[in-house]
């Protein structure tokens, strides 16, 4: 069955309570019910979050085995984490890169990303609906081919 991995990293468990003003509303729940609900028959969504880089890196070593793509929202990681990149680049499949808010009309610090270097996509500024958006690309690559 074709997965798609949907990665969220630090702070990102506490979406729809931390600066809703950024980041809106909806949680993570919200994020995977929307994200499934995308899904043809015989898809799945492995839908998780970490506040620890390694264990991301781990999801993205594990997802090489069984992912058709991966989205992945790595948090404040995008700006610091060379190994979330490495591990990235050491898979095959594609990689929605997914910002909630427009990083490019934040704090300098955050308009560089390492994950972008890798990311097919970067998806900044749609709030939560740039996961969905990133999930209808994937199908629409797995179609493709």
């Amino acid at each position: 069955m074709p997965t798609i991995y949907l990665l969220n990293g630090p702070n990102l468990n506490l979406l729809g309570q931390r600066q809703p003003d950024i980041y809106g509303r909806e949680t993570l729940a919200d994020v995977e019910t929307a994200c499934r609900a995308l899904l043809p028959d015989g898809w799945d969504l492995r839908a998780l979050q970490s506040n620890w880089e390694g264990q991301i890196v781990d999801w993205i070593h594990e997802a090489r085995e069984t992912a058709a793509g991966i989205v992945i929202n790595p948090g404040a990681l995008s700006h610091t984490s060379i190994a979330i990149l490495d591990a990235l680049n050491a898979f095959d499949g594609p990689v929605m890169e997914v910002h909630i808010s427009n990083i490019h009309k934040r704090e300098a610090f955050r308009h560089h990303s390492y994950v972008s270097a890798r990311a097919d996509a970067v998806i900044a500024g749609l709030g939560t609906y740039g996961y969905e958006a990133a999930v209808r690309r994937l199908l629409s690559l797995a179609r493709a081919d």
